[in-house]
């Protein structure tokens, strides 16, 4: 990368022209700024400049529309997007239309700076680009910091076959973002396959990945096609995978490894043409610690890994998530509904342990049950109320209980609250643990009969920890004998 590499600044605002004109000249380049796209289109069909930085959004045009042109003239310039419409459309038009790379604002200097050196210093080469619109559909919704990683890997990720793992806590929008991964990708004109792993038995998951043969087991009448048959060409989601049991997992690393299958009862290996997106709400490196997952298989499937914010730490995108909600409901033949302001904070303080899901929920109710136009502070909260009540209570549907992680974070996050704008008193990490560990100690100890050699086996601790706890807990122990 030559040190007086010239960069083409283009944006309306004066002031952003300026912060950025004189943070590229401290990083050593040369500068020219406009207000508008037609002088940016006349230096760039003259041939000048190295890179070049503009605001989608112009007062004699759209960035996006001028982009193929100037990929058409010179595809080894790099572009670096920049747009206040903080969308995951956004995103994906500045990948569909060549861009180098996507910027939302407000933005981060010496990150921009950052993407320019790197810009500067990659091989060039022509870029293909594609003309096909995307629509203005969007999948994702919001405009936070957060989700703006997310817009960015991912329009980064829709034009290559890169196998993906999605983390996040239930709710957060996995398989969303595993089908817009698709929708939007190179393989969008195949099939998009799901499968959750924690659905199906445990003897029937390889036959649901890979198909079986006839009379390949007890049951087996017919041939069957698994979900890699189905996916050909296109996504398969393999949801819950931290949920998959060991002996599929080595067949699953085996298609990973050779691109290719046997059906159950079948002899004759099958090539495959998938691309593969895992998600799970568990940490698959515990997982591999515990012997319950493959080392070698989760590196197959983390080769970009993207991890979804859970609402809490998005709440900002609240309102809009909100709002959409209510548009999908009224599209479903459901009234018309706004939040007040009033009501907006108290979601605003809410925890949300089922994140956008339970957002989604509760806009539906709200929708169906009340006739108000208008949806209250006094409205959320009874509703809140009455949610946190049905948790406590326990599920009424069969399903799992709230794990112990929600359920502490659900009593932290009330008993920070109780304060108000004062903080607890000092000690909190040595309270909590210790509230932990008595009925833990107590627990294990009630389930070994008192029998401490077992309990501390049990616990992973040392037999003498564990006689020590229990004397600084004054936990009582009663030996019980059959």
């Amino acid at each position: 990368m030559a040190a007086s590499a010239q960069i083409l600044v283009a944006d309306d605002d004066a002031a952003i022209r300026t912060v950025i004109s004189q943070a590229m000249i401290r990083a050593g380049f040369e500068v020219r700024v406009t207000s508008n796209i037609a002088t940016l289109w006349r230096w760039i069909s003259a041939g000048e400049g190295d890179l070049v930085i503009t605001d989608v959004l112009m007062p004699d045009g759209n960035a996006f529309d001028v982009l193929p042109r100037i990929k058409n003239l010179r595809p080894e310039l790099p572009v670096v997007v920049m747009s206040a419409q903080n969308t995951f459309m956004t995103a994906i038009k500045a990948s569909e239309r060549g861009a180098y790379d996507y910027v939302p604002k407000p933005f981060d200097l010496t990150e921009l700076v950052s993407i320019v050196r790197r810009a500067l210093a990659e091989p060039k080469s022509a870029q293909s680009t594609q003309a096909e619109d995307a629509g203005e559909n969007m999948p994702l919704v919001g405009r936070s910091p957060a989700m703006q990683d997310i817009y960015r890997a991912l329009a980064r990720m829709m034009q290559t076959d890169l196998t993906v793992t999605i983390t996040g806590e239930s709710g957060t929008g996995k398989e969303l973002v595993a089908r817009a991964l698709h929708d939007y990708g190179r393989r969008r004109k195949g099939p998009f396959v799901a499968i959750n792993m924690a659905a199906i038995p445990r003897d029937l998951i390889e036959s649901e990945l890979f198909g079986h043969e006839k009379g390949a087991f007890t049951g087996a009448q017919t041939r069957s096609s698994g979900r890699f048959e189905q996916a050909e060409g296109g996504t398969l989601f393999l949801d819950e995978i931290g949920d998959m049991p060991m002996e599929a997992q080595t067949r699953l690393l085996r298609v990973l490894q050779q691109g290719e299958y046997t059906v159950v009862g079948g002899r004759t290996p099958i090539a495959t043409d998938v691309r593969i997106v895992a998600a799970t709400n568990k940490d698959l490196r515990q997982l591999i610690g515990r012997g319950l997952f493959r080392e070698d298989l989760f590196y197959r499937l983390n080769v970009v890994p993207l991890r979804l914010p859970p609402l809490r730490e998005r709440i900002e995108d609240l309102p809009d998530l909100a709002r959409h909600f209510f548009q999908i409901v009224q599209k479903e033949g459901l009234p018309r509904k706004v939040l007040t302001s009033g009501a907006l904070d108290v979601l605003r303080r809410y925890h949300w342990p089922g994140n956008v899901r339970e957002l989604e929920n509760l806009i539906r109710r709200l929708a169906a049950l009340y006739p108000q136009d208008e949806i209250s502070a006094e409205i959320i909260e009874h509703e809140l109320a009455a949610d946190h009540a049905r948790t406590l209570d326990g599920p009424v549907d069969g399903t799992k209980p709230v794990d112990l992680s929600a359920s502490v974070e659900r009593y932290l996050t009330e008993y920070f609250a109780s304060f108000g704008d004062d903080l607890p008193p000092a000690g909190l990490h040595g309270r909590i643990l210790r509230d932990v560990e008595y009925p833990l100690i107590a627990a294990a100890l009630a389930a070994t009969r008192g029998n401490q050699v077992k309990a501390a086996d049990l616990l992973g601790v040392n037999r003498n920890t564990l006689r020590k706890k229990i004397r600084d807990l004054d936990i009582s122990v009663v030996r019980s004998i059959r």
